[in-house]
């Protein structure tokens, strides 16, 4: 299938925001912006889950229980995301790389399965991994999923409301060409997060 016009420009912008991301976390190089290369240590289990400030959000053993103002860690297995019912703690929680990562993951895999898969994945059901390795890998696989699911799409796709059935945003009531300029911002905007959380890791006091 010929991709449509108006999703080359969207796609591209996706890879280009997943493809720094993932060198950000994943090292051992990465573009600095202007062609140069500059040394990235990969991301390890206690930066990814380093609290800079109390009260934080992050992804913890089952076992420990939710966070501060947290009622419920989300998802399978033997972690889970700091997360409460709505109304949300105002004001927001500052929230981990683990957090935020899970987050992208979580987010990714979903959508992708509720546009093209079996239309069945729930965040009840979705496995946060508790160390850096198994989260940036997990990241690579959703993203990759999502990109698949936007390769189904043409004309006809981007305009069809609900074309994803994501339950948890507005996928059902919106264009899928505005659902995809959606995700394109979280990996944008939450990639910046992280990569700002890993300079004030390097940076904090010995």
């Amino acid at each position: 299938m010929t991709l449509p016009p108006r999703l080359t420009p969207l796609l591209a912008q996706f890879d280009f925001a997943c493809e720094r991301l993932l060198a950000r976390l994943a090292g051992p190089v990465m573009d600095s912006g202007n062609g140069v290369d500059i040394r990235v240590p990969p991301l390890g289990d206690e930066e990814y889950r380093w609290e800079p400030v109390p009260g934080c959000w992050s992804v913890r053993r089952r076992g420990d229980g939710p966070g501060p103002r947290a009622t419920v860690l989300t998802g399978a297995g033997d972690w889970g995301r700091d997360s409460a019912d709505s109304p949300h703690p105002s004001p927001p929680p500052f929230t981990t790389v683990a957090w935020r990562l899970s987050h992208l993951s979580e987010m990714l895999a979903l959508r992708a399965d509720h546009t093209c898969g079996g239309r069945s994945l729930t965040r009840d059901g979705y496995r946060t991994p508790g160390d850096a390795a198994g989260a940036v890998a997990a990241f690579e696989t959703a993203s990759a999923a999502w990109r698949d699911a936007l390769l189904t799409a043409d004309d006809v796709a981007l305009d069809t409301v609900g074309y994803s059935t994501y339950p948890n945003g507005s996928d059902p009531e919106e264009p899928f060409v505005d659902i995809v300029w959606w995700v394109n911002q979280e990996v944008l905007h939450h990639g910046a997060e992280i990569a700002l959380l890993r300079d004030l890791y390097r940076a904090r006091p010995s």
